[in-house]
């Protein structure tokens, strides 16, 4: 075994929690991550009070014009905002509270970090939806009130899901509900008096919109936060937990690259464009992180070759981590990313950076090159290190010269030794990160190890080395990349299915009211053909038939036979119905479309328009056209 990382304990995986479709975790529950979720909720209420204060104040600022009370207003003004700044750094303290989603097992490793859930207020469906059930389907909206009570016992439920695959489940079933609801309830033209309410998850500050596109956004978003949550908690120690965090954080990633490009003006901060571009790249940084835990958890063999493959893996993690940093510093995003997560980013980058210099000069420094050696495979592999060496040197030359190899090796644990420095001071200035126990831990120790390192190649010609460690070349055999969110996996019902096929059924479509026709078989005729899936439409109608006579006509719909709701039979099914019931007159409910029969009105209107043109003016049309 090498000196160069120590191998972890590998300890038994954790046993998943229970999970329940349709339920969520008990709100009342006393664990770290419900007390950290009431937490936030009352957080964003207290916000949300202090908006709207400022809100009152900055309105009355510009109405009035007496002195007196505008200097009364911005004194409150200054109160207001500084109530809010704390708000809003108490919420990022919550965002920071990373030991809480951690795995329960003792582990030696930098904490990864999970988002928030996106808090909401509850919503109430019952009204609005049973007036558009009468008034659209014309129908008795009291039996449907137990799908309506499903669909508001399921948004409830994803208000606290199980941080679990059925947690998952779950979000991704009311998501695909959301569906339904929308091309059921929702029309394009106007609105339906449902507002729904969301937290911004850094800011705290609300979001109000009647339609359901903020709904469908926030779900997605806390699909993509549970997933981050999972991944955090995942048992690192093991090489299956480590699989299943890598597995977890590139669906994150997945979950919230769709995000941004599925619905791309969501008001809220944390969905904008900018912010979720960060949150993806830091998503698959930490898989990244997890991938070299990986590799490393039996522990590292002091042997050229791995640990040159080990010192291209540690620099693409400290690369990446870098890229996140760099996208945290960005405006918009800076404003409202927090801090501590800028610090932490640049932390890990620097961290893993020093390790990669000190795997590089374990090579130099421990590893010379003997008689029985492959020369060319070995200046090969650590070419393959450096985009560029330092004047004067060559590979093959510092692996065939003790002294170059040692200056170079020592340029490297130099390097190491000041970006351990950087993390450390860093984790200082930040009160949040400092209060991370084992974040010091892992940084002072991989400091120290550095420090004896470095102790052990001290001689006393030192003074003449003025050798510049070149940058390593970052490099990975474990391709990182987003795992797109598989809605198709889970199956839903349609909560409102009885209403009919969605196709027909829906919100864009306007119907008349059910009709009754009294269809009688003449000499073992109906009178009209039926053609079409579910439902099925008149087709060929005879005008002299007895059932046109008393209204029915061509594409009239039929949506119920003697009582029996035939919206989802089809035609060989409804022409049985017919012909159960003998000679006897048939009671049948027929619809029509409404906006079929404008449309026919339209084209018989164009039609008496065009008759009365002249050949000329119609001959003069066509050139037109």
């Amino acid at each position: 075994m090498t000196d160069a990382l120590p191998p972890r304990g590998c300890q038994a995986a954790e046993p998943a929690e229970d999970g329940y479709f349709r339920k969520g975790c008990n709100p009342l529950a006393e664990t770290g991550r419900s007390k950290l979720q009431n937490q936030r909720a009352l957080l964003n209420q207290q916000i949300l009070r202090a908006v709207r204060m400022r809100a009152g104040a900055e309105n009355l600022l510009r109405a009035t014009t007496n002195n007196k009370v505008r200097e009364q207003v911005l004194l409150e003004l200054s109160f207001v905002n500084s109530d809010l700044q704390i708000l809003k750094e108490e919420l990022e303290g919550l965002n920071i509270s990373v030991e809480v989603y951690q795995n329960t097992e003792e582990t030696f490793s930098i904490p990864l970090v999970p988002l928030g859930l996106k808090e909401t207020k509850e919503v109430d469906f019952t009204l609005p939806l049973k007036d558009f059930i009468l008034e659209h389907y014309s129908e008795d909206s009291s039996e449907y009130e137990d799908e309506i009570a499903d669909l508001m016992d399921l948004r409830q439920a994803c208000r606290t899901p199980s941080r679990d695959e059925a947690g998952i489940e779950m979000l991704i079933s009311y998501f695909l509900q959301l569906g339904y609801v929308e091309n059921r309830f929702f029309p394009p033209t106007r609105h339906m008096g449902v507002l729904f309410t969301w937290y911004d998850s850094f800011t705290g500050v609300p979001v109000c919109q009647q339609n359901l596109l903020l709904e469908k956004a926030s779900i997605l978003f806390n699909i993509g936060a549970l997933y981050t949550q999972i991944g955090t908690r995942c048992n690192r120690q093991t090489q299956a937990g480590l699989e299943n965090a890598v597995d977890a954080f590139q669906r994150a990633a997945g979950v919230l690259s769709y995000l941004k490009e599925t619905f791309t003006h969501t008001p809220s901060y944390d969905m904008s464009p900018a912010m979720l571009n960060v949150l993806v790249k830091m998503m698959l940084a930490q898989a990244q992180e997890c991938v070299f835990e990986q590799i490393g958890l039996p522990g590292i063999r002091n042997e050229f070759f791995t640990l040159v493959k080990m010192t291209q893996e540690v620099a693409k993690v400290g690369e990446v981590y870098m890229l996140v940093n760099t996208a945290m510093n960005q405006e918009p995003v800076k404003e409202n990313i927090p801090y501590s997560w800028s610090k932490l980013a640049q932390i890990k980058s620097d961290h893993y950076k020093a390790l990669a210099h000190y795997f590089i000069a374990t090579i130099l420094c421990d590893h010379e090159l003997q008689s029985g050696d492959d020369e060319d495979q070995q200046e090969k592999a650590l070419s393959q290190l450096y985009d560029c060496m330092p004047e004067g040197l060559m590979v093959l030359t510092v692996l065939k010269d003790k002294v170059q190899r040692k200056q170079l090796g020592k340029a490297h644990l130099r390097k190491a030794i000041v970006y351990h420095e950087e993390a450390l001071r860093v984790c200082g200035l930040c009160k949040k990160l400092r209060n991370i126990e084992v974040l010091q831990e892992v940084l002072t120790a991989a400091h120290k190890r550095s420090l004896l390192k470095y102790a052990q190649q001290e001689t006393e010609d030192d003074f003449l080395s003025l050798i510049q460690a070149p940058d390593i070349l970052p490099k990975t055999e474990h391709k990182i990349e987003t795992i797109a969110p598989q809605f198709s996996k889970v199956k839903v019902k349609d909560f409102f299915h009885r209403l009919g096929p969605l196709t027909v059924f829906s919100a864009k479509q306007r119907w008349t009211a059910p009709r009754t026709i009294h269809i009688h078989h003449e000499a073992g005729e109906l009178g009209f053909s039926l053609k079409g899936g579910s439902p099925v439409q008149i087709y060929c109608l005879d005008p002299v038939c007895s059932a046109a006579s008393m209204g029915l006509k061509e594409g009239d719909y039929i949506v119920s036979v003697g009582g029996v709701d035939c919206k989802w039979l089809g035609v060989n099914e409804v022409l049985e119905k017919f012909k159960s019931m003998g000679e006897q007159p048939i009671e049948t409910e027929v619809i029509s479309c409404q906006d079929t029969a404008a449309s026919m009105l339209q084209s018989t209107w164009n039609l008496s328009k065009d008759s009365k043109k002249t050949p000329l003016q119609r001959f003069v049309q066509e050139l037109h056209t």
